[in-house]
């Protein structure tokens, strides 16, 4: 998985008043855990939301006052209103312990019930996994080769060594719908056949 750097300033205090003024610096408050002790701390939005709202999950080496971290992105709080950045939980990566993250599932393959007139729905965009960083990949490959019309590739289906699922066995990742025309066309064909005369041997 992709290493990126980002720098950070420690927090004088850590309360309401301080967060707000913060955010009006054009900063996030953040808070990083799972090693010693926890850290509080401000990045740069403008920095940050680059990383953030991408199709990509990076790893970060966090640089704060001089020290550094390797990190991932946990969780991110929103405002309700504008929907601007407004808190970050980032998890410190500890060796040889795994990981909680999401990652990006990237469609291979042509599917033949797309060939024949279907529909490719991607239902899920990011599958939720647990694994130690070495095993994490950039993408999560799922690929629809095999998938005719209406067939699926459920969470179940999916395999990559290292990774554990989090997201529910039977959750649809991806399918192949029936275009409206096809459906008409195969209702058709059944009228015709039902409306046809038995023919006398």
């Amino acid at each position: 998985m992709k290493v990126v750097s980002l720098s950070g300033s420690l927090r004088e205090g850590v309360g309401k008043k301080d967060a707000k003024s913060c955010r009006n610096a054009g900063l996030i408050p953040a808070v990083l855990y799972g090693g010693k002790e926890q850290i509080h701390f401000t990045v740069n939005a403008m920095e940050f939301n680059k990383l953030l709202f991408t199709p990509y999950v990076y790893i970060l080496d966090l640089n704060i006052d001089g020290k550094k971290y390797h990190s991932v992105i946990q969780d991110v709080q929103y405002h309700p209103v504008s929907d601007s950045t407004i808190h970050v939980d980032f998890l410190e990566i500890i060796a040889d312990k795994p990981i909680k993250i999401s990652i990006p599932i990237k469609i291979v393959g042509t599917s033949p019930g797309v060939i024949k007139g279907g529909k490719l729905v991607k239902k899920l965009r990011k599958l939720s996994v647990v694994g130690l960083e070495k095993d994490l990949p950039d993408t999560i490959e799922v690929n629809i080769s095999k998938l005719e019309i209406t067939q699926s590739i459920r969470v179940e289906n999916v395999v990559v060594e290292g990774l554990t699922f989090l997201d529910p066995a039977r959750t649809v990742v991806v399918i192949i719908k029936a275009a409206r025309g096809i459906l008409d066309e195969e209702t058709e064909d059944e009228d015709e056949a039902e409306a046809a005369p038995a023919t006398e041997e």
